[in-house]
C-alpha cells in the first residue's frame, strides 16, 4: 500500500516541478488562451487517472479496496464523481481570489506564482484534513452527521446567503499578519521576502498568499465532507481533491475572465450539497447492500453529471435571453 502512496506522491511532485520549472519558469500574465489550454491539459490529467484508478482497485495492488470489496468499477466512479464534485465547488474560490487578487492590486505578471504555492499549501493543509477526516470517520459513525449538517449548512447558505463582499482589511487573518509580521509597503517583483533597512520585511505578494492559504482552508471544510458522502477510501477522497485543485490555477485564470458566464452552476453545487448532506444524514435509514454498491456509484455519478449539466444550460440559456434583450434594447434606443 506504502508503494501506491509513494508513486502517486511522485507524480504529483513530477507534475509540479514540470509545471513551475518548463511550462511557466517566467513570471508573467496568463492570457485566456494559455489558461484554456492549461485547464485542458490538468482535467484531462485528472480525468485520466481515473485510469490507473480502476487498475488499482480491480486488482487491490497494495491491498487498496480489498477490506472494503471495492472493486475497479466502483472505485472509478466513485473517483470521478468525487473530482467534479471538487472541481466544481472550487469556482466558489476562484471566486474570492479573484476578489482578492483585486483587493490587494496584485500585478497580472505574479498571480501565477502565487496561486502555485497557494496549491502546494493547500495540497499539505488538505492532506491532513483528509486524514483527520478518514480517521473520524472510520471511528466514529456520528461523524457522518455532523459532516451531513454542514453540508446542508453550507448548502442553504449558497441558496439563500447574501452574497455579500467579504470585509479583507478587518478579517482576523489579515489583521493577524499586520500585527505580528513585518510587511513591506508595495510590490518587490515577484519575491516573498525583502530587506528594508536592513530587516527581512514580507511583501504583499506573501500576506496575499496567506489569506488565500487561510479562505482555502474554510473553503475545504465544506468540500472534503461532501467527498465522505460518496466514498470513504483515503486513496480516493485525497486522489480526486489533490487533481481537483492542482487544476485551480488555470481555471482561475478562465473563470475570472468570465464570472458571470454560469450564473445557475452555484445553484447546481448546492443541490449537490443538500442532495450528499441528507444522504449522510440519512446514511442508516438508506443503507445500500454490498451488492449494490457498484450500481449506487453509477448512480450517484449520473446525478452528479444530470444536476451539473442543468446548470450549465440554463446558466448558457440566460445569457442568450440576456443578450436578446439587451439588443432589442439597444434597437429601441437607436430608433
Amino acid at each position: 500500500m506504502l508503494l501506491v502512496w509513494v508513486g502517486f506522491f511522485v507524480l504529483i511532485i513530477v507534475l509540479l516541478a514540470i509545471d513551475l520549472g518548463v511550462i511557466n519558469k517566467k513570471a508573467h500574465a496568463i492570457s485566456m488562451r494559455e489558461a484554456v489550454r492549461m485547464s485542458v491539459l490538468w482535467i484531462s490529467i485528472g480525468l485520466a487517472f481515473s485510469g490507473l484508478v480502476y487498475l488499482i482497485y480491480e486488482f487491490h495492488w497494495g491491498g487498496i479496496g480489498a477490506e472494503a470489496r471495492v472493486n475497479g468499477l466502483q472505485g472509478t466512479t466513485e473517483y470521478i464523481t468525487a473530482y467534479l464534485i471538487e472541481k466544481s465547488l472550487s469556482v466558489d474560490n476562484i471566486f474570492v481570489i479573484a476578489m482578492l487578487f483585486r483587493y490587494f492590486k496584485v500585478p497580472a505578471a505574479y498571480q501565477h506564482r502565487v496561486l502555485y504555492w497557494g496549491i502546494l499549501g493547500a495540497i499539505v493543509f488538505r492532506g491532513i484534513m483528509i486524514a483527520a477526516g478518514v480517521a473520524l470517520v472510520q471511528s466514529f459513525d456520528w461523524i457522518f452527521y455532523v459532516f451531513g449538517a454542514i453540508l446542508v449548512f453550507t448548502a442553504y447558505k449558497m441558496l439563500f446567503g447574501a452574497d455579500d463582499d467579504i470585509d479583507i482589511e478587518h478579517s482576523r487573518i489579515v489583521r493577524w499578519a499586520r500585527k505580528i509580521l513585518p510587511i513591506a509597503n508595495g510590490f518587490h517583483g515577484e519575491r516573498f521576502t525583502v530587506k528594508v533597512d536592513g530587516k527581512r520585511h514580507f511583501t504583499l505578494l506573501f500576506l496575499t498568499l496567506i489569506v488565500i492559504e487561510a479562505m482555502d482552508v474554510v473553503f475545504a471544510v465544506d468540500s472534503i465532507p461532501a467527498i465522505f458522502g460518496f466514498t470513504t477510501e483515503p486513496f480516493i477522497v485525497m486522489t480526486s481533491n489533490i487533481f481537483a485543485i492542482l487544476g485551480l490555477r488555470s481555471l482561475y485564470f478562465v473563470v475570472a475572465g468570465a464570472m458571470q458566464q454560469f450564473h445557475y452552476l452555484k445553484m447546481a453545487v448546492s443541490v449537490i450539497l443538500l442532495l450528499v448532506g441528507l444522504k449522510m444524514i440519512l446514511h442508516e435509514v438508506l443503507h445500500v447492500p454490498p451488492d449494490y454498491k457498484v450500481m449506487a456509484a453509477v448512480v450517484s455519478l449520473g446525478v452528479v453529471i444530470v444536476i451539473l449539466a442543468i446548470g450549465v444550460v440554463m446558466s448558457i440559456a440566460k445569457n442568450k435571453r440576456d443578450a436578446r434583450l439587451a439588443a432589442g434594447s439597444a434597437r429601441s434606443d437607436g430608433a
